[in-house]
């Protein structure tokens, strides 16, 4: 029986992941062990994820060894990967997803209310920019790069007066830090933001079995609508989308978001339905947002990240 062999990127949480699906591996009996790749995004973690091509950059090098059969499996961060997988690859399962919410993480712990005016926050998605901006008019948005623990130590040493982060990376790393939980109504999540997704050969059936176990029908109904939003306003722009889906007693509720150059103007809508047709609830909230104007926005729409009040 052939050990089953886990890519995975370099960074904290990539490993935390892939760590959390070999062991899960070696409780269905099975051999596994981790490889590292190195993407181009983790290469080039200072420039901007539109420099660098989108979503796929975190993603690419460990999809060619997919297909290459040097590694048989993948736990990548959902939001990493682009709406579509390459032709041979398919995602086999979507396990529990952490907690999708942001949290605001500022020097002596105010919330957002709580921040001075004119306060600089650091983020690097205009997603957050646009949102956080929404909520506080007078704030300074700026630019930051790095994985947790470089956003975290920029803030110690007050180059930021606060910054944005997932609470989904925090809680898997362990970090314990003081910050507020931003709610679904004041700062949408990104797409997929806190779930995972196991990415295989779509011919391997012996993987495909294995991982098929870890599989979670609500998170997979919730987040199937959100890429088929993300789908429908064009999948590879760079405006500010967002988009989280909750499941309950068998209904989806999706909130989505759209948001112009400068993050306005800020459209939002609402939908539910039943989540069998999680990818219908998707495509019609696209059209929704397309039909109040959202193609103008999508158009090469971008948020500065430093700005005055």
């Amino acid at each position: 029986m052939k050990t089953i062999v886990i890519g995975s990127r370099a960074s904290r949480l990539a490993l935390w992941q892939a760590e959390w699906l070999r062991a899960r591996l070696e409780e269905a009996g099975r051999s596994a062990r981790v490889e590292i790749i190195h993407t181009t995004g983790d290469r080039f973690l200072g420039r901007s994820l539109a420099s660098m091509g989108g979503k796929g950059v975190f993603v690419k090098e460990i999809e060619e060894a997919l297909l290459l059969g040097t590694v048989d499996v993948a736990a990548h961060s959902l939001k990493d990967l682009p709406t579509s997988q390459p032709d041979g690859l398919t995602i086999a399962c979507v396990p529990p997803r952490e907690d999708p919410r942001d949290v605001l993480i500022a020097r002596g712990a105010p919330g957002p209310a709580g921040l001075r005016r004119g306060a600089v926050v650091g983020t690097g998605s205009p997603r957050r920019a646009c949102q956080i901006r929404a909520l506080r008019p007078d704030l300074i948005t700026a630019d930051l790069r790095g994985n947790v623990d470089t956003r975290l130590a920029k803030l110690g040493r007050g180059e930021y007066d606060a910054i944005l982060l997932a609470r989904a990376g925090l809680r898997r790393l362990g970090i314990e830090i003081e910050g507020t939980v931003l709610d679904l109504d004041q700062m949408v999540p990104a797409v997929g933001q806190g779930a995972m997704a196991i990415e295989i050969r779509a011919e391997d059936r012996e993987v495909n079995e294995i991982v098929r176990a870890l599989h979670h029908p609500p998170t997979a109904a919730a987040v199937t609508a959100e890429r088929a939003l993300l789908r429908g306003l064009g999948g590879g722009c760079q405006a500010p989308i967002a988009a989280v889906g909750e499941v309950a007693d068998g209904r989806l509720r999706l909130r989505g978001l759209v948001a112009g150059p400068g993050g306005e103007p800020l459209l939002k809508e609402r939908s539910e339905g039943d989540a069998a047709n999680a990818e219908g609830i998707g495509f019609t909230m696209a059209e929704a947002f397309l039909s109040r104007g959202a193609a103008a926005l999508l158009r090469g729409a971008t948020v500065p990240l430093l700005e005055g009040p």
